[in-house]
């Protein structure tokens, strides 16, 4: 996540999320090596790791935990999208539920220099070039998506297809992915309102000057949980262009980082990741997928 302070959210249940959807960098790694077996594969059993603590996964997150990344702030309760993939890579991994240690990590120590409190750390952190100077990601577990949202009495609070939005006032901020997801998957009948800043965008909506404001995901969540009034996440859209990715941030040359990728990609191939964004952000979290 682009995330700068949580401080406004703390009396909400919200995520923070930057103002703007920008495009990562792939998200290769430089971990250091990792055990191997003969046949020259990694040898990710929880007996060849090499974590803080023997037999024991230790994950980072921060305090608090926001929904719906996480519920109630307790990570250990697996509930919330982060908790639930967290134990689903503990699990890939060969550790069972009792055998995952939470460690409550700030934000911002968690990918500074220097070494680690947490065997690997699952926050919404967007993987980019500048960020894994300092540390190790895994392969991204979580694409953004775009996000519409709209006040309670607007006319496209209750769309359910992008084709129920094709007559309506959108607003994306200017040069960004939210503005693309407009133009090129809403494709509206009206020209798209730009603005300067979401902050710009949020007060229009506020207004009534657009009916709708497109930001990501992560926006939306906060937006509507802890900076507008009577406001609704109508849905998510498809992937557009180049979405922004979140990764396990792990020690820089960490000996663990290949085997983390390992489990993320099983749990990718395998449809886990796409099943758990279902339940815990479009169903538990409001919201459902326009298509």
């Amino acid at each position: 996540m682009r995330r700068t302070s949580v401080s406004a959210a703390a009396l909400l249940l919200a995520t923070v999320a930057g103002v703007s959807a920008c495009a990562p960098e792939d998200s290769g790694t430089d971990a250091a090596p990792a055990a191997t077996t003969s046949g020259g594969a990694l040898s990710c059993d929880p007996a060849s790791l090499r974590t803080l603590t023997a037999g024991k996964l230790t994950i980072g997150t921060d305090q608090p935990a926001y929904e719906p990344w996480f519920k109630d702030d307790k990570p250990e309760n697996g509930e919330g999208f982060e908790s639930a993939v967290a134990y689903a890579v503990a699990g890939a991994l060969g550790y069972a539920k009792d055998d995952v240690v939470w460690a409550r990590v700030r934000f911002d120590s968690a990918i500074a220099p220097g070494p680690k409190a947490f065997d690997l750390d699952i926050n919404q952190f967007s993987i980019t070039e500048e960020r894994r100077k300092a540390v190790d990601f895994s392969s991204p577990y979580y694409l953004v998506r775009q996000a519409v949202v709209a006040k309670n009495a607007s006319p496209i609070a209750g769309a359910t297809s992008l084709a129920g939005l094709k007559d309506a006032k959108l607003g994306a901020q200017v040069g960004t992915t939210s503005y693309q997801a407009i133009t090129d998957l809403i494709k509206p009948s009206q020209a798209a309102q730009v603005f300067n800043s979401n902050d710009d965008a949020k007060q229009a909506l506020e207004n009534g000057t657009i009916d709708g404001l497109v930001v990501d995901l992560p926006t939306a969540f906060y937006m509507t949980a802890a900076e507008l009034t009577d406001a609704k996440i109508v849905g998510q859209m498809p992937q557009v262009g180049v979405p922004e990715q979140f990764g396990l941030v792990l020690d820089q040359g960490s000996p663990l980082t290949g085997c983390v990728t390992q489990a993320v990609d099983s749990l990718r191939t395998a449809g886990t990741l796409t099943s758990l964004e279902k339940q815990w952000l479009a169903q538990v979290a409001g919201a459902p997928e326009l298509s």
